[in-house]
């Protein structure tokens, strides 16, 4: 079974509230409602339930979560649940001045032309099973995990199973693009690789195979079509896509094409951040963070004395940022070159995003115990 680069967390903590909210029919059997096109329930306590993406707006401030939650603030203190068209759950957001979208999974992209008060839903694409012998596509029914606009009309998501999506009509219409070629069938494998062959011929012949292989054969290789995490652009306008597996791609022609990238550490990277001329950071898995100031050519290992996962993080001034992940660790430097400084905020569990709050020097924080302030010390 293909190991996941995308957040396995959040599919358990979703799987949890979806089986405590299903309905009982009389039979006393669950029905399961259609997470897509059923509209998201209004509940009290939404703000301190599972949230996984923040974003500042004209106006204020949203955050998205399970079961298709969306929040909106205008001080990020006292928030206000919306209506929303979907129950699926939602994992990222960003926002142009009053226009806002949203991704999440079943392919769902929804859109807010007034800073998050209001949403429609611009794409779905749950999964179908296949008719007849046709081939399933693994892209059909991705959660979309990351999005990006540089205006309000010109738009990118990223998702699962490398699928990348482009819009330039601000998500009137939304395209597949091809950021990580498809791979080759079987056959075409075979011919590029005899080793290939020879493991999945002759080991699968009755009469003399054998179910033994060389080290060349056990070797993990690149993941040819890695889950799409997150997605940011630099200050020059190129844009960076870092993925499962240390996958990551650049794109210096506004993501007409990719090139492939691969960081020093063969783990998933779950976010970026872009920063002024093309300078990048990219961390994830088992505490990693790594920067680079010429688009991903060379990188610099940042030392974060932690091990736990980070999963998202926020520019600050003069090159500081903040990175947050599991068991509330919050990672913090005031500009660059500093060191991390660790801290941990317990009460916020695991933190999904953070945000600046305006310019308190406070930052926004969602996760599994909902959104929060955080005050660094």
């Amino acid at each position: 079974m293909r190991q996941s680069g995308f957040s396995r967390w959040r599919f358990a903590a979703t799987l949890s509230a979806c089986v405590a909210a299903a309905p009982l029919h009389a039979t006393g059997k669950f029905v399961w409602p259609d997470p897509v096109d059923s509209p998201a329930e209004i509940m009290p306590l939404a703000a301190q339930s599972l949230l996984l993406g923040v974003a500042r707006t004209a106006s204020g401030y949203v955050v998205v979560g399970g079961r298709g939650d969306i929040l909106v603030s205008s001080d990020g203190a006292q928030w206000k649940q919306v209506e929303a068209p979907t129950r699926s759950t939602l994992t990222a957001v960003t926002a142009v001045d009053a226009n806002v979208w949203a991704v999440g999974h079943d392919g769902v992209i929804l859109h807010s032309a007034d800073a998050g008060e209001h949403w429609q839903m611009q794409r779905k694409d749950p999964w179908q099973a296949p008719v007849g012998n046709a081939p399933s596509d693994p892209r059909q029914g991705a959660p979309l995990l990351g999005v990006l606009f540089t205006d309000a009309q010109h738009g990118f998501a990223v998702g699962a199973y490398s699928l990348a999506l482009r819009t330039d009509d601000g998500g009137e219409h939304w395209q597949e693009i091809t950021v990580a070629p498809q791979p080759k069938d079987d056959a075409d494998a075979a011919d590029a690789d005899p080793s290939v062959a020879e493991a999945s011929g002759s080991a699968g012949k009755s009469g003399g195979g054998k179910w033994t292989f060389n080290q060349s054969q056990l070797k993990i290789g690149e993941e040819p079509t890695p889950h799409f995490n997150a997605i940011a652009r630099t200050g020059s306008g190129a844009l960076f896509i870092v993925g499962e597996r240390g996958a990551a791609f650049r794109s210096r022609d506004d993501g007409k094409t990719w090139q492939r990238l691969q960081l020093p550490y063969d783990g998933s990277m779950f976010g970026v951040i872009g920063f002024e001329a093309e300078h990048v950071l990219a961390f994830g898995l088992r505490g990693h963070v790594f920067e680079s100031t010429d688009l991903g050519d060379h990188w610099t290992p940042v030392p974060t004395g932690t091990e736990l996962s980070l999963m998202g993080g926020a520019a600050l001034p003069d090159d500081g940022v903040a990175i947050v992940g599991a068991n509330g660790i919050v990672l913090m430097r005031a500009k660059g070159g500093q060191a991390l400084a660790s801290r941990v905020d317990q009460s916020a569990g695991t933190i999904a995003e953070v945000l600046p709050l305006g310019d308190s020097g406070n930052l926004l924080l969602a996760g599994e115990n909902g959104v929060s302030v955080y005050k660094p010390q």
